[in-house]
């Protein structure tokens, strides 16, 4: 058993938290921004909860963080009252929010001069994975750090790789996102069309999804598509946030990302629609709106 802390407690993190505590065994400390929410979660769960990012960090072994973006992670980690003025030597801090590789390499440059360790460990598997405790986390950093972190973040993965030093997790993140974004225009496509054509799209996705047109999506996401049903899911604001990270990512690299960067604007077309907090499945509502299906 660890000593573990937990900061943000969203929709990601509040349930990877709990499998810490319950799966994997650690004693947990929690921080939130919005103290009701870490009340909560040490009424559900046991533990402890603490005032600030610091105050869960101190004594901790493992630091964990899953907040909204760049700026968000500088104020919990090195920002007033921040984890990383805390940590004690030896300790390691675990990243799970989806940011940019700059910023890993940043905290891991600040982490190491203090003398702890850093992982970047952007994840995949959506709010189902989170609450099954079957994500994909992808990592960044020494593998010496990876080694001792990789146990406690098996309490709630699947997977859990290490792709390269700092900021390797986050551009694999990235590679992920930009095949979700490919793969999801195309499902909706296919789904418009399917129906346009007057087939059954739940036969058709019976067959096709047995063959190389299969996909998590299609399995998971074809019958809510079909109903026209979105309050669920990753969320297209999110989505957004993910995609600008990319694209100011491959402006750097020199990656051309053409279908990339026009999914994006699909995505830009749904929140105009209303679907800021719709499911990243949503473009299909975005071309039956054009079509006049809806």
């Amino acid at each position: 058993m660890a000593k573990a802390a937990f900061i943000g407690l969203g929709v990601m993190g509040y349930h990877m938290a709990a499998h810490l505590k319950n799966r994997g065994g650690h004693e947990v400390t929690v921080y939130n921004r919005t103290a009701a929410k870490a009340d909560a979660w040490v009424a559900e769960h046991g533990g402890a909860g603490a005032d600030t990012p610091a105050g869960a960090a101190a004594d901790a072994d493992f630091v964990f963080a899953c907040v909204g973006n760049d700026d968000d992670l500088r104020a919990v980690t090195t920002g007033a009252d921040g984890a990383f003025a805390a940590m004690k030597k030896g300790a390691i801090f675990i990243d799970n929010t989806t940011a940019s590789a700059a910023v890993a390499r940043e905290l891991d440059d600040t982490a190491k001069a203090a003398g702890f360790g850093f992982i970047d460990a952007p994840v995949s598997g959506g709010e189902a994975g989170a609450v099954n405790g079957a994500l994909t986390v992808m990592c960044g950093g020494d593998p010496g750090v990876f080694d001792r972190a990789k146990p406690v973040i098996e309490s709630y993965a699947k997977m859990v790789g290490l792709m390269g030093p700092a900021g390797s997790g986050q551009l694999t993140k990235m590679v992920n996102q930009i095949c979700i974004a490919g793969l999801v225009q195309g499902l909706s496509e296919g789904i418009h069309f399917a129906k346009r054509a007057g087939l059954d799209v739940e036969a058709v996705i019976d067959v096709i999804s047995k063959g190389a047109a299969g996909s998590w999506q299609m399995e998971n996401r074809h019958k809510t598509m079909d109903a026209g049903e979105y309050d669920h899911g990753f969320a297209v604001d999110w989505m957004r946030k993910d995609l600008e990270i990319v694209l100011s990512e491959a402006d750097r690299n020199g990656a051309g990302l053409p279908v990339t960067a026009l999914v994006d604007q699909f995505y830009k077309d749904v929140q105009n629609m209303g679907g800021r907090r719709w499911d990243t499945s949503s473009l299909l509502a975005r071309l039956e709106r054009i079509a006049g299906d809806r």
